[in-house]
C-alpha cells in the first residue's frame, strides 16, 4: 500500500480525535487563541464592509490567523475531494437505505443525495426548506449561541466553559430532534 492509498482510508477515531483535540493546546500556547470557524465570517465582514455597523467595528487584523486557518480548511477540503477521494461507493447501513427509499432517495452513494441537494431541487419547496431555511437557521443559531459547534464543543468544553457545555447539549438535542422528527417531515414533502 502506497502513501496515497493509506491516506485515502478512513482514519480511526483514536487517531483523528486526538489530532483535532491537539489544536486546542497548540492555539492556547500560540497566544491564548480561541478556535472557532463561525467567527471567520465576522472577520471577513469587518474587513470588507466599510459601514459603521458596531458589530463589525473592531480590530479584525488581530484575528487574521483565523482567516488563514479557515482558508486552510477550505483548501484541504478541495485537495481531499480532488486528489484523495475514494472512488468506491460510500457504505450505507441497510436500514438507512430502506428509510431513504421511503422518501424517494436512491442516490445515497455520494456525500450528498442529489434528490435533495442539487440545483434542480433548490427551486422546490423541499430544496428551499433544506438549503435556504437550513442555512438561515444555522447562521441564526450560531450567532444566538455565541459560536459554532467547533468553537463550543472542541474549544469551549476543553477549557471547561459552562456556556459551551449548555450550547453543546443544545446542539446535540437539536440534531437529534431534527434527524428523527423534523427531517422525515421535510423529506416527505
Amino acid at each position: 500500500m502506497n502513501f496515497l492509498d493509506w491516506l485515502r482510508q478512513p482514519w480511526p477515531w483514536y487517531v483523528a480525535g486526538p489530532l483535532i483535540g491537539l489544536t486546542v493546546p497548540i492555539l492556547l500556547i500560540m497566544g491564548n487563541k480561541s478556535f472557532g470557524v463561525s467567527s471567520s465570517l465576522r472577520h471577513i465582514c469587518a474587513a470588507c464592509i466599510p459601514a459603521k455597523i458596531p458589530f463589525f467595528h473592531y480590530d479584525w487584523k488581530k484575528e487574521i490567523w483565523n482567516l488563514f486557518f479557515v482558508s486552510g480548511i477550505l483548501l484541504g477540503g478541495i485537495i481531499a475531494a480532488q486528489f484523495l477521494a475514494d472512488p468506491s461507493p460510500i457504505a450505507v447501513n441497510a436500514n438507512l437505505v430502506n428509510e431513504l427509499g421511503k422518501y424517494g432517495i436512491a442516490d445515497y452513494h455520494g456525500l450528498l443525495p442529489t434528490e435533495v441537494f442539487s440545483w434542480q431541487q433548490l427551486f422546490t419547496i423541499r430544496g428551499l426548506i433544506m438549503m435556504v431555511g437550513g442555512g438561515f437557521l444555522v447562521g441564526f443559531g450560531t450567532r444566538y449561541a455565541g459560536g459554532c459547534t467547533s468553537g463550543h464543543s472542541i474549544m469551549g468544553l476543553s477549557t471547561l466553559q459552562w456556556p459551551s457545555l449548555v450550547a453543546t447539549c443544545c446542539f446535540m438535542a437539536g440534531g437529534f430532534i431534527m434527524a428523527n422528527f423534523i427531517l422525515p417531515l421535510i423529506l416527505s414533502l
